[in-house]
């Protein structure tokens, strides 16, 4: 018996039907890799607050903050390659490959989680911070994970000693808190750890008061005003101007972000509710200072504490 063949219609109703699921499910699977890549940076944020948490057990209650330089220590294992100098770069030249402080902060938990994985995003690889004394590799020239999880220095402080003389400035930066972990007022909501993308640092940036002391007192930056460029789209190429628009090319999880409290949880919180969750400047003033765009910078010195009226649990506000 002779067999019919496909007529070409017939082929061209199959094809057109192919194209049609696939239409219909492509985006499906996309959506399904973002869920399972935001999944596993909630798993890697609350191992991380764990590690934080164990830390401070093992140091009588005390969050990590040390400044030291440690031989092989790199995030970035083609940098543990470099000859350690205690004195040269490496340590106290750039690039700073083998410097424990809080811009390579994971360096103080890692004893606890084991793997350099788990500092990284889920959904990109790490970033080049934006500056010239640490050109890029794999990432970071310094060895430092921008652009992933950053901890907030306002509740554990840090050290900036290493090399330093006995009158430089800025060398002990303790948390307005005292730096403890039963000094938190609501560990469930105070936030130790959020997803942030910034070229300039690695860690949620602080107030330094009283301005250019040996030892300083260590606020949170938490004024809305400043975040809002860290979120937001850019109008324009300059200027500090930004629309109401979030970068989803900086948040790639539906508006979200992941934050890690106090307590060692995890949770994505929407962009919209973070900001909703920061007082504005009216709420939350300081001494004059010059604001930049965002937040630009570590540390910002100022002469006076910060003062606010009400209650912030997010940033351990009282």
């Amino acid at each position: 018996m002779k067999r019919k063949a496909f007529t070409l219609i017939e082929l061209l109703v199959v094809i057109a039907i192919i194209a049609i699921l696939a239409a219909i499910l492509f985006p499906t699977f996309a959506q399904a890799k973002v869920a399972a890549k935001k999944t596993t940076m909630i798993s890697n944020t609350k191992q991380l607050g764990l590690a934080i948490l164990m830390y401070a057990t093992d140091s009588n209650d005390i969050y990590p903050r040390q400044d030291d330089c440690v031989d092989q220590s790199s995030l970035n294992p083609d940098l543990n390659k470099k000859t350690y100098s205690r004195f040269g770069v490496g340590c106290l030249g750039a690039p700073y490959f083998y410097r424990v402080n809080h811009y390579s902060w994971q360096k103080w938990v890692r004893p606890y989680t084991k793997s350099v994985d788990i500092f990284k995003h889920s959904a990109r690889p790490p970033m080049d911070l934006d500056t010239p004394s640490c050109p890029g590799g794999v990432w970071s020239g310094c060895g430092q994970m921008g652009g992933t999880m950053a901890i907030n220095t306002a509740l554990t402080g840090s050290l900036n000693t290493y090399g330093k003389g006995p009158n430089d400035s800025g060398q002990f930066r303790d948390s307005f808190l005292g730096g403890s972990q039963t000094a938190v007022p609501d560990l469930s909501a105070a936030m130790m750890l959020m997803e942030l993308f910034n070229p300039n640092v690695t860690f949620s940036s602080v107030y330094l008061t009283p301005s250019f002391q040996v030892r300083q007192t260590a606020y949170p930056v938490a004024i809305k005003d400043l975040w809002i460029p860290s979120f937001m789209t850019k109008v324009g190429r300059f200027g500090c101007v930004y629309n109401n628009e979030i970068d989803k090319t900086k948040y790639p999880f539906m508006d979200q972000i992941t934050i890690g409290t106090a307590d060692g949880s995890a949770r994505t919180m929407h962009i919209r509710k973070f900001l909703e969750n920061t007082p504005s400047r009216a709420e939350y003033t300081v001494s004059s200072i010059g604001w930049g765009c965002g937040i630009d910078s570590g540390g910002f010195s100022l002469n006076n504490a910060p003062v606010w009226t009400k209650s912030w649990p997010m940033w351990a506000l009282e």
